[in-house]
């Protein structure tokens, strides 16, 4: 007689199940590279958690905004992946759930370090660097998880078509409203009690929060290795 462990049937968590053609180096590569929106996930979570700056909550929003548009848009369209494969969490593949995610990241995240990146060094060369940098990180990134799901034919070249413009647009957008319609309302919200029990801070006006935190913790540093070394002289 079974018992009821036996008898119940057990599926594998698929979410982030990538598969791959045995001995493809290239596919092994792609898939791994396919685990980018997760990482980029994560990395939203523990920003939120530790810095609780109010732009990188308004930005996660979007992300989620755009997970749910991307939902609604393929449980509405219905339109099947070009591979079956058991064990997927969603059978239908219109638009690409990876495309449309990565290319709202790139797309809100270019217009950020143009508009809203600005080192607080004399070094113009350094800064133009840097902000190519990231914009070259970021739209490669999109296009090698996009080219991706093609490869591994987990999308059509229609569906990651219409992830990537959907995605891109959403993401310019949203900067659009974050920028000229929530921004605005930040040094209001930081003031509340409740914002002050939360720790939620605002950082627009400060060019650079990165190089900003990196000289006031020097100088905060220093100043109290200086204290220290006074008090253990006296």
């Amino acid at each position: 007689m079974a018992t009821s462990e036996e008898a119940t049937p057990w599926v594998p968590l698929s979410l982030t199940l990538v598969e791959y053609p045995k001995g493809d180096y290239l596919g092994l590569l792609l898939a791994l590279v396919s685990l980018m929106p997760f990482a980029v996930l994560a990395g939203f979570v523990t920003l939120v958690i530790f810095r609780r700056d109010l732009h990188t909550i308004a930005f996660f929003g979007g992300v989620v905004g755009n997970e749910i548009i991307n939902y609604v848009l393929k449980h509405t369209i219905q339109e099947p992946r070009p591979m079956r494969r058991d064990g997927l969490y969603s059978e239908y593949g219109m638009p690409s759930t990876h495309a449309q995610f990565m290319w709202f990241f790139a797309a809100y995240m270019t217009l950020f370090v143009i508009f809203r990146l600005h080192q607080s060094i004399n070094s113009k060369i350094s800064e133009r660097f840097w902000r190519v940098l990231i914009i070259g990180i970021c739209i490669a990134s999109a296009v090698a998880v996009t080219y991706g799901r093609t490869y591994l034919h987990y999308h059509s070249h229609s569906q990651v078509l219409w992830g990537s413009m959907i995605g891109a647009a959403l993401g310019v957008i949203w900067f659009a409203v974050v920028h000229l319609l929530l921004t605005p309302f930040f040094p209001v919200i930081v003031s509340w009690k409740a914002s002050e029990y939360l720790l939620l801070r605002d950082t627009t006006l400060i060019p650079n929060v990165l190089w900003f935190e990196y000289t006031n913790v020097r100088t905060e540093s220093r100043a109290r290795s200086r204290k220290l070394v006074s008090m253990k002289s006296q």
